[in-house]
């Protein structure tokens, strides 16, 4: 079997995998980060959302060859030892989740987002994209607004 080498919140890994195996089940199979979450498998729902080169990608859409070599950061990335990112402290500070089952996606497209524009408009916020079965929109909203207002 086929060994990638690749970079996962700042740590090299090698991972033995098929090429075409999805990189969602990498993570949390063969690694054990659980973070990003299986909701669709087909890319749609976001769930799984995590950040490579500061872009939102999911991978449960991503094989796991077309990793190699490069950098990825899951939810469990974020934080510096115990000081949350300001996305983070804010999806705390604003009550977002509910069933948090989404949470993680959320939280790094909304990262992503930042990493893009420090001063997202509505039209920035609602072209995230990740579903919410909960519908916390309007806190997530919120949440992203303070975040970015936090970081500048």
């Amino acid at each position: 079997m086929p060994q990638f080498d690749f970079n996962v919140n700042g740590k090299n890994v090698s991972v033995e995998a098929p090429p075409g195996m999805a990189l969602l089940w990498v993570l949390r199979d063969k690694l054990g980060i659980t973070g990003p979450k299986y909701g669709c498998g087909i890319n749609v729902c976001k769930a799984c959302t995590c950040i490579m080169d500061g872009q939102a990608v999911n991978p449960c859409a991503m094989p796991v060859a077309s990793m190699q070599g490069k950098s990825i950061t899951t939810i469990e990335g974020l934080a510096q030892g115990d000081k949350l990112h300001p996305v983070q402290q804010a999806w705390l500070d604003k009550d977002v989740a509910q069933c948090g089952f989404c949470q993680p996606g959320q939280i790094m497209a909304a990262v992503a987002l930042l990493n893009r524009t420090t001063s997202p408009s509505d039209a920035d916020i609602d072209a995230i994209e990740n579903v919410c079965r909960c519908g916390t929109y309007g806190r997530i909203r919120e949440a992203i607004k303070a975040a970015a207002a936090a970081m500048r």
